[in-house]
């Protein structure tokens, strides 16, 4: 059966629409395809082979098929090998992986002989040809490979797993940089804002989409179904951006709360059993939980792109919202505070009492030291020249206001040892989000309320 007809319907559908029409429907559509040519394929590769290999789940048969696709031409065979592939590294021992990945920065890695003598003929003649072949000669061949397990019905989730994996063992081995920048380079394409739907999840949500929410949600456990229940009530929302290509599988979500005020706790937001306050009195959105859900996934932004999709859809619903703000933990303070030198920043005999493990009661005079040093924690402590707490970069840096910082917020296990208790309100003034953003990034600039600069004087 001929390959070309089949790869030109793909190939025609993809390109006839923009990312914005590429939607759930059209990519079942094209899953329906895939699914047919993926059986001729698999049909033309049974002919070509003698014999299975004897270890099916190896990184010998793994690297042999991931160079078997890089050669391959045929559009239907070459998408059953992508799949197989997928299969194959989906089944590997975890103890095999580090072998693949050295296998990935060393054998499909870049030709640096290839690179020299393109740049020795762009110096002879600068004609963009030879810039072209310059551009080629860079891409390393493993990128060609991503790009094609990619088409496989599985690929994209394959690859995101991997990256996750790899992420994991990238710090106690460096060499393996270049296989991460690579699948980070495509993914910042492949999650690209056009490609994302925003969803709000409720109780007629799908089961499994449910279940992803209690297993992925990292900041505030979702403790069972009926908590659950309750964080999806009318006075409570759940939005998430979904991929295409991870059907009913978040990217990212977060949680909020309707209210009639800025909180200052966490608690009364957790509640399954809550006052709700009437509808003409809500005036408040808080963001009380972002959970990234895939590992392979770091680096690439969506919590951005969430935050000001969700207000934009909470605007168009109840107009009356004038706060858009979060209740955010500082996950790296007490760390700071114990390793820290606090010389000058608080009394002398102060300082082993604000390092002491926070209890669920807290002396007032600790209790204002603590906040003072919070505020000293997020406003001067950098890393480079932003914010060193990642929380306080990511909501600064998407324009938000340092308003408002509240001691014995959070007294959880956790918030206690991440945070010493302490939660903070980062203000989203939607006039002033993009002036601030520009600020930040420009000058280093970061915007604070007066309440939180007085901390400082």
């Amino acid at each position: 059966m001929p390959e070309e007809p089949i790869k030109d319907e793909i190939s025609t559908e993809l390109a006839t629409r923009t990312p914005m029409e590429l939607s759930a429907r059209t990519f079942t559509s094209l899953g329906r395809t895939l699914s047919s040519v993926l059986d001729v394929g698999r049909e033309l590769l049974a002919r070509r082979r003698v014999s299975q290999p004897a270890a099916l789940y190896s990184v010998e048969n793994l690297m042999a098929l991931c160079r078997d696709l890089l050669e391959h031409r045929g559009e239907a065979s070459g998408l059953a090998l992508a799949s197989e592939i997928a299969t194959v590294y989906q089944h590997l021992p975890a103890d095999n992986r580090l072998e693949f990945f050295s296998a990935l920065a060393t054998d499909f890695d870049v030709d640096s002989e290839a690179v020299l003598k393109a740049m020795d003929k762009y110096r002879e003649d600068d004609c963009i040809e030879n810039l072209w072949a310059i551009q080629h000669a860079t891409e390393a061949p493993r990128q060609k490979l991503f790009r094609r397990i990619n088409m496989a019905p599985e690929g994209t989730s394959t690859l995101v797993a991997m990256r996750g994996h790899l992420l994991a063992v990238l710090r106690s081995h460096p060499q393996l940089r270049g296989v991460d920048s690579d699948l980070k380079h495509l993914f910042i394409s492949w999650f690209n804002k056009g490609f994302l739907e925003l969803r709000r999840i409720d109780w007629s949500s799908p089961a499994s989409v449910l279940e992803k929410i209690i297993h992925y949600e990292a900041v505030h456990e979702i403790n069972g179904w009926d908590d659950l229940r309750s964080r999806l009530h009318d006075d409570r929302r759940c939005f998430a951006f979904f991929h295409p290509a991870l059907d009913n599988d978040p990217l990212v979500f977060v949680e909020i709360a309707l209210t009639d005020r800025i909180p200052d706790a966490l608690s009364p937001l957790l509640l399954q059993e809550r006052e709700r306050p009437p509808g003409e009195r809500v005036n408040t959105v808080v963001f009380y939980s972002i959970s990234n859900c895939h590992p392979g996934l770091a680096g690439i932004t969506f919590g951005n792109f969430l935050i000001k999709s969700v207000v934009e859809e909470l605007k168009k619903e109840i107009p009356a919202l004038k706060n858009f703000v979060t209740l955010s933990p500082v996950p790296g303070f007490r760390k700071w505070l114990l390793e820290g030198d606090l010389d000058g920043l608080v009394p002398e005999q102060l300082v082993a009492r604000v390092k002491a493990p926070v209890g669920t009661v807290v002396d007032s005079q600790v209790y204002d030291a603590q906040i003072k040093l919070c505020a000293h924690y997020l406003l001067r402590e950098k890393s480079g020249r932003l914010p060193r707490d990642p929380v306080a970069r990511f909501h600064l840096g998407n324009g938000a206001i340092l308003h408002g910082i509240h001691g014995g917020a959070d007294l959880s296990t956790k918030g206690r040892e991440q945070s010493a208790g302490i939660m903070v309100n980062y203000l989203y003034d939607l006039p002033k989000i993009e002036e601030n953003h520009e600020a930040y990034f420009e000058e280093g600039r970061i915007a604070v309320s007066k309440a939180v600069s007085r901390l400082l004087d």
